[in-house]
């Protein structure tokens, strides 16, 4: 795969690609089997967020985005299937890092991907959350370790 990764940030109250990540996360979604969420929620979440994105200039693809809440929370963190394993999940996670003295998300607790994701970069479980999602679904409540994990993870960006 030729690729030509172009990194971005779409400051709050911008609705720059929101259309690309709106089909990036439904295409996630479909391929999970998980709740569908209203484009209305979604929109309106992205526009309240500060969004880190990574395109492939190349093929004028968007490859993964993390939206993330003023307090650290990241909203939405997804990555096309295609580039998975190549570190963009991870150099988004550390991108956040670097801006927030806390990173927090909530993962399905039957995604045994983005959990199994989710602890090897260093987030710790929290707490469970019964009947979090508006299907009945359950939550875990995670958070990134201490300074030394947000240290490793910030590597990613120099490296």
């Amino acid at each position: 795969m030729s690729v030509n990764i172009e990194t971005r940030v779409v400051d709050r109250g911008s609705d720059e690609y929101v259309d690309d990540a709106w089909r990036l996360k439904e295409t996630i979604r479909e391929a999970d089997g998980v709740l569908r969420q209203r484009r209305g929620f979604f929109r309106n979440a992205y526009r309240r967020s500060t969004v880190y994105l990574y395109l492939d200039r190349s093929s004028d693809r968007l490859v993964g985005f993390a939206a993330v809440r003023r307090d650290g929370y990241i909203l939405f963190l997804a990555v096309d299937d295609d580039y998975r394993g190549h570190g963009f999940g991870k150099r988004l996670v550390a991108r956040v890092a670097e801006d927030y003295g806390s990173v927090t998300c909530h993962a399905r607790s039957t995604n045994e991907a983005a959990l199994g994701f989710y602890k090897h970069i260093g987030f710790e479980t929290r707490r469970r959350i019964d009947n979090y999602y508006e299907d009945g679904g359950d939550a875990y409540y995670l958070k990134l370790g201490d300074d030394s994990i947000t240290d490793k993870l910030s590597k990613f960006l120099r490296g």
